[in-house]
Parts: structure tokens; sequence; C-alpha cells
């Protein structure tokens, strides 16, 4: 048999039950129960509060927060 062949009859069969593990791996890994708190985390992320130090330093350099005027 041709190397070529047989890497290949290797990667069709040994290589997608390979992926299929890997796949299942990763899933049951995502939804074990010991990573509730940091899937809560994460997704906390977009609803944190910056630190006062950066809400002063965007306010000073942020033209765009300021009110248009005659727009009430």
């Amino acid at each position: 048999m041709e190397t070529y062949s047989f890497m290949r009859e290797m990667a069709d069969s040994w290589g997608l039950v390979a992926m299929m593990i890997f796949f299942i791996m990763v899933v049951l890994m995502l939804f074990r129960p010991s990573a509730k708190k940091q899937h809560e985390d994460a997704s906390m992320i977009p609803f944190r509060e910056t630190k006062p130090d950066d809400v002063d330093n965007n306010k000073s350099n942020s033209k765009s927060e300021q009110p248009l005027e005659g727009l009430s």
C-alpha cells in the first residue's frame, strides 16, 4: 500500500474519531457544573462599571457625549 493511500485512510477514519472526541470534550468542559461561576462572570463583562479615573478621562476627551443644543 502506498504511503499516501495509507495516510488518507487513517485521516478519513481515525481523524474523524479524534475530532469527534475533541468536540465532545470541549462541550463537556463548557457545561460542567463547576464552570457556572466563570460563565456568569464572563456574561456580565459588558455591564461592569468602569473605574472612576477612566470616567473622568473619557468625559474630558470626548465631545460626543455632550448634549446638542436645540434638541429639547
